[in-house]
């Protein structure tokens, strides 16, 4: 999708969206002798300008037919909140209607260059599509929108390409690397892709192999990966534009490419889900591209745990014991519990090898999530307040949701194992925060750490104003933000 900007509204062809705020429709001045007609039809609609609410008219512009869209920004809603659903419903409506050229007029909106950008931030989100195997789309369901061009907010074009284009383009991978089946992305394709991605972004990539971990001893990711016939493999991305000096700080992404939950085999019913539960990993890269990008001025290491989890001849069985990279023992009573152990090394090895200050882990990692918040928000379990604050005011201002979940001693005995140093699962109950607490066995005294568990966000079967059913590309911009309101002040 191209996105232009432009002081005042183009001539020629193309579809005419306006804001409306509330009952206010002072914006359908501009539309001419056409404003009577528009505006009988809206009280015939009963149109209020409710948040993300629509309505579609065609008119008479000077002898040409003009189809003008009326977008509702609610009332209330803060005016980033309400751009983006400006932005993103436009594209939605337009995407496949037939119409090559789309211009946004925010003439009177009164927004600065931040929120006019995020107009076209949200368009460029929410026109994002996945048709690479879609050999038989009907011509009206091919999209036709090339291009839409903001009109009014001075500077946006600026701020667009400065901050939100990068993050258009980490979301893109991170989309994509979701979206790709699993015969397509495993392990050593993943990096692959996102090698190729990456290339002149300045970002530092080295890549472990089996042999490599296993001479490390990362018995718990490579445990799972065992019953696969693609091997595993550990991504570390370095992004250094914080200068010399200093601890970076760390993102972890479980990329479990495929999880089939191994001997503790999942229901067949929905299992093609599955190819999702690298989405954690998918984030971290995504996130990596952005920053690097836009140049953040932070020191920034990611790590991404790639494996195939299948019941192969090979495969771990429950009641296996693993060592971990840490030294720390492990009983695996459920294979499908495996996220936890692949995090396990990755946390180890980036303490090992970067002695970060702070670790943000990113993975769907429990159904239990599911339970507790449902599609509306990610799980967040920390061991420091100052973190917690800062990632739950970065999920607010990003739109990538967070809810602070509960950790205590109660439910960290709950893994005690009798024949080794933890079990991978404790009982049903608060299986969302036991699966936290083991990751925080492997945190070394003194690290910052915070575990997102986004099984509930890496997916919907919902559109949103930001992008189509099916990846979200959660977890990219809540980074990009963390970085941006704590890194880089």
């Amino acid at each position: 999708m191209q996105i232009g900007f432009a002081d005042t509204r183009p001539s020629g062809d193309y579809a005419l969206v306006l804001p409306v705020s509330g009952k206010d429709r002072s914006a359908l001045g501009s539309l001419g002798a056409a404003q009577q007609t528009v505006n009988a039809a809206l009280d015939r609609q009963r149109f209020e300008g409710d948040g993300s609410s629509v309505s579609e008219q065609f008119v008479n512009d000077n002898g040409t037919v003009r189809r003008v869209l009326l977008v509702g920004l609610g009332t209330g809603a803060a005016p980033s909140e309400s751009a983006e659903k400006l932005g993103g419903t436009a594209a939605a409506r337009l995407l496949a209607s037939g119409e090559k050229k789309a211009v946004i007029d925010l003439s009177g909106v009164g927004y600065d260059a931040d929120t006019a950008a995020r107009v076209a931030l949200a368009a460029a989100l929410r026109s994002w599509r996945h048709d690479r195997y879609r050999t038989r789309l009907k011509d009206n369901q091919k999209p036709t929108l090339e291009e839409i061009v903001i009109v009014g907010g001075e500077g946006a074009e600026q701020r667009y390409k400065a901050r939100w284009v990068p993050v258009v383009e980490g979301v893109s991978l991170t989309r994509e690397l979701v979206t790709e089946p699993a015969n397509i992305i495993y392990p050593e394709s993943f990096v692959e892709r996102v090698r190729a991605s990456l290339e002149g972004s300045g970002i530092e990539i080295e890549v472990l192999d089996r042999a490599q971990m296993e001479k490390l001893g990362m018995g718990a990711l490579l445990g799972v990966a065992q019953g696969s016939v693609r091997e595993a493999r550990l991504l570390i991305l370095r992004w250094n534009g914080g200068g010399t000096g200093g601890q970076p700080t760390a993102f972890v992404g479980k990329g479990v490419t495929f999880d089939t939950g191994g001997i503790s085999i999942k229901q067949a019913a929905g299992m093609e889900a599955m190819k999702w539960d690298m989405g954690g990993a998918g984030a971290v890269s995504g996130a990596l591209k952005a920053l690097a990008l836009r140049k953040a001025k932070a020191n920034l290491v990611g790590i991404c745990g790639l494996v195939e989890n299948m019941p192969g001849g090979n495969a771990q069985r429950p009641g296996d014991v693993v060592t971990t990279l840490s030294g720390q023992t492990v009983e695996v009573i459920n294979t499908d519990a495996e996220g936890r152990l692949v995090l396990a090394d990755a946390v180890a090895y980036v303490q090992r090898n970067y002695k970060p200050s702070t670790i943000i882990d990113l993975a769907t990692l429990t159904g239990a999530i599911l339970v507790s918040l449902g599609h509306e928000w990610a799980g967040l379990f920390s061991n420091n307040e100052e973190l917690a604050s800062g990632l739950l005011k970065a999920a607010d201002e990003s739109g990538d949701k967070l809810w602070r979940m509960p950790l205590a001693e109660h439910f960290d005995r709950l893994l005690d194992s009798p024949i080794a140093d933890m079990k991978n699962v404790g009982p049903r109950e608060g299986g969302s925060i036991t699966a936290a607490s083991f990751i925080q066995r492997f945190i070394e005294k003194g690290v910052r750490w915070a575990h997102i568990d986004m099984a509930g966000k890496a997916w919907s079967d919902k559109p949103s104003s930001t992008y189509e059913k099916g990846a979200t590309g959660y977890g990219v911009r809540l980074l990009d933000q963390y970085v941006a309101d704590v890194l880089e002040k």
